[in-house]
Parts: structure tokens; sequence; C-alpha cells
């Protein structure tokens, strides 16, 4: 191997770790065409741009030099003791000390840390719901949850390979936009069927709340529209930006956190099949099914015989997400595409990135076959748990938007039918999704 059209990198060991990060750091999120070698003459003959991965150079060259930290050559999963480091203003993990390396830490094992969800495999305080919380998360505890710090370590890292080879070819990622919307319930007071229609105003009678009364009966009248119909609406704002938008259909029975329409109801499987007409479509697995695959199954397959199409896409409800056990029951039912990656209570990047990426099973050492979209933002997280008013949640969006422009990434956000309702609690969350819709896809130009 005399030389090459992109770079070469020298590694001692070669393992699937190893693979998998610097395939994520140089292909995925930089575009550099790479070969990996473990033999120091075939390095050593390479006359294009290099990068050694060791302790010290192998060649008298031009070479870039990185120092491993270690994490990507252990065995299992071990707990470790986290110091950290600044580089051009980002804070990084797994700092090592060597003057021959430009950069003060290993931007792979620490990419690789984040990326794996290494910290969730780890004994951890669960929440109410038996989630990984963003408090229990190392970027909140050390202030970087709303920097996508993997995407910045990426762009040091090749701003250090063009500094030595100008020549090196490299096809960054476009900056995108992606709305995606869950869709719990999809009406407020229709089509749930007479047993909990009865009970609904039963409620409101006992409590003496005659304004919902009124209002229950004029919706269910046809007087008036059921606040969570806003599917129009958002179908007029998405064409206007021309974005094909994904919706997460709850499509289960019902229970405690499960109370969608029911299954069989016409009206709800017609307004499903009308959404496909313009959007994606993925499930969006019940809380009942966490931990029962079977369940999981059926309501996969009963969403698929509704829109005629195999179901792809997912995202959990509530989400509930736990490691290697949810992911690895998507990937036995044949989902491709997972967007759960985010946290309820904190905006932010929970894996520490903002493009798409595919699952490492930390706990079998396996590249999975399922791509991982991480969200940057909840409506509910800023409404509900930050508390924060319609024109206070504005900044805090755009500010997550730029985060995403600045390196290129994808913006998610996640909304509800219900939050664009802009009654009660979501008075005036129109404009803010207006808003967003409009900074974000500006932000492209």
């Amino acid at each position: 191997m005399a030389s090459g059209p992109g770079l070469l990198v020298y590694t001692p060991l070669l393992n699937k770790r190893i693979r998998y990060i610097f395939d994520l750091m140089l292909t995925r999120l930089s575009g550099v065409q790479f070969d990996i070698t473990t033999s120091a003459d075939v390095y050593k003959s390479f006359e294009g741009p290099r990068l050694t991965y060791d302790f010290q150079p192998v060649s008298g060259g031009s070479e870039l030099l990185i120092v491993p930290a270690g994490l990507l050559t252990e065995k299992g999963i071990n707990t470790h003791q986290h110091t950290f480091v600044e580089s051009d203003g980002i804070k990084a993990l797994f700092p090592v000390y060597n003057r021959q390396t430009p950069l003060p830490y290993d931007p792979f094992s620490a990419a690789f840390y984040m990326v794996s969800r290494y910290e969730e495999y780890l004994p951890y305080m669960r929440d109410e719901h038996g989630r990984f919380s963003a408090r229990s998360s190392l970027a909140f505890q050390q202030g970087f949850l709303q920097v996508p710090v993997v995407n910045h370590w990426a762009l040091q890292l090749t701003r250090h390979l063009k500094a030595l080879f100008p020549q090196l070819q490299l096809k960054s990622p476009l900056y995108t936009f992606l709305p995606t919307i869950d869709v719990d319930l999809a009406w407020s007071y229709r089509h749930k069927g007479l047993i909990r229609t009865l009970g609904g105003f039963g409620r409101d009678l006992a409590a003496f709340n005659l304004t919902e009364v009124r209002k229950r009966f004029r919706v269910l009248s046809g007087r008036e529209r059921d606040p969570f119909d806003t599917y129009e609406l958002l179908h007029s704002l998405h064409k206007t930006y021309n974005l094909k938008p994904w919706f997460f259909i709850l499509f289960a029975g019902y229970g405690q956190f499960d109370k969608n329409i029911p299954v069989n109801s016409l009206h709800f499987q017609t307004l499903i099949k009308s959404i496909s007409d313009y959007a994606h479509v993925g499930i969006h697995p019940s809380y009942a099914s966490n931990g029962n695959p079977a369940m999981l199954a059926r309501e996969i397959e009963r969403l698929a015989q509704v829109v005629k199409a195999e179901i792809t896409g997912s995202r959990q409800h509530f989400l509930k997400l736990s490691l290697p056990e949810t992911y690895r029951n998507l990937i036995a039912l044949d989902i491709t595409d997972d967007f759960t990656m985010g946290f309820a209570a904190q905006p932010g990047f929970r894996a520490g990135i903002c493009s798409p990426f595919t699952w490492y099973d930390l706990e079998a050492e396996t590249i999975t076959s399922l791509t991982i979209h991480p969200f940057a933002m909840m409506e509910g997280t800023l409404r509900d748990y930050l508390h924060l008013e319609a024109t206070a949640a504005v900044p805090v969006i755009h500010a997550l938007i730029d985060a995403v422009r600045e390196v290129n990434g994808t913006f998610i956000s996640l909304w509800h039918n219900e939050s664009l309702s802009n009654e009660k609690r979501w008075a005036g969350w129109v404009e803010v999704y207006k808003t967003m819709l409009q900074y974000g896809v500006n932000a492209s130009k």
C-alpha cells in the first residue's frame, strides 16, 4: 500500500470498539474516507494522510498522533473515575498527557463513552418510570448537556488532520431539521368509546366543572372541533416548509399510562392512514409493552396492517429506554430506526451527539443494524419540567438549533398533537411551534 485516496489509520490492536468509533468520527461525522492497518510496515510505506492511534509516532514522516486513553481496548464494562479537560472551549473526558499529540484528550474514547451510553450500563438510581434520568448523566453534572460534544470532538480532530494534510478530502454532512410528533391521545373527547365518554362526563360533573361539561358536549355534538385534532394544522405547516415529519402512534390496549383511542376504532385507523399519506409513521410502543416483547410485536403488527406497510421506526412511550433490552427487542422485530434518545426532564443531547448513529450493544460488544436518531428537545420538557411559558421557550429552542447548526448536525424536535391545541396549559404554544419551524428551516440557508 503505497498511497491512497484518503486517510490511513494505524493502530496496533483492531477490535469492534475501535472499528465502530473510527467509522462514526471519521466517516459519518466528518466525511473522511479511511482504511485501518495494524501493520507498521504498511503504514510507513503509505504516502498519503496518516493517523496513528498509539502512544508514540510510528513513522518519521507527517502523521497525526492521537494517544489512546485505554477505553477502547478494555474488556467488559468498568467504572471510571472521570477527569476533564477543555479543548478549544469544549469540555472533554479521557484526558491524555503527551506533548506529541495536539489534542489533550482521546476523542475516540470520549466519543465511544458517550454514544455507547456506557454510563447507562453501570448501576444508577432510576426515576419514577424506571428511566435513567438527566440528572444522573455525566453531561448534566458537568454542564455540557446542551452541547453536542461528540460532533465538536470530530470537528477538532478533522481540523488537525486538515492542517497537516490540506489535500485530505472531507464530505461533511449538512445541517438538517426534522420535526417529529407523538400521538399519545389522538382526540381529547371524541371516539373514545361509550364507557370512557360517560366516565369523562361523570368526572366533570362530580368536580362541578360545568365549563368542561359544556366543552365536551359541544365537541361530541359536532359543534366544535376536538382540541387535539391538530393534524390539518400540522400538515399545512410542514407542507409550507417542505418537511416530511415522523408521527409515532401509540396503538395499544388501554392502561394506566396508555390511554389512546381503541385500536379497533375505524376513525382512529382512518386518521392513521391519512397521516401516512404525507408523513412517516412509526410505532410508539406502549408503557405496558416494556419488558413484554410479545405485546410489542402485536402493537407493531397491528399498526403495519393499518398503514399496509412495514413499520421500521419507533419511539418509546414515556421515553422508557433500558439498555440493552429495549433496543434488542426492537431489532428482533425489524425496527431499523429509533428516536427515543433524549431526556424527559432536560433538553439537550443525551448521547452527546446531534447526528444519527448506529447503536453499539456494549454488553454484547456488537455493532448493530439499529440507527439512533437523538432528539434535542421535547415541548413537554420545557412546559412541564422546566415550567417555561411559551415566550420563554422560544430562545431555549433557538439556542439548541444554533448548537446543532454550528456542527452540521440534525435537529430533531419532539412535540405532541395535543400541544398544538392552543388551549389550557398549551395556550400560546402554536406560535412556538411555528417560530421553531421557521427558525429551524432558515438555519439551513
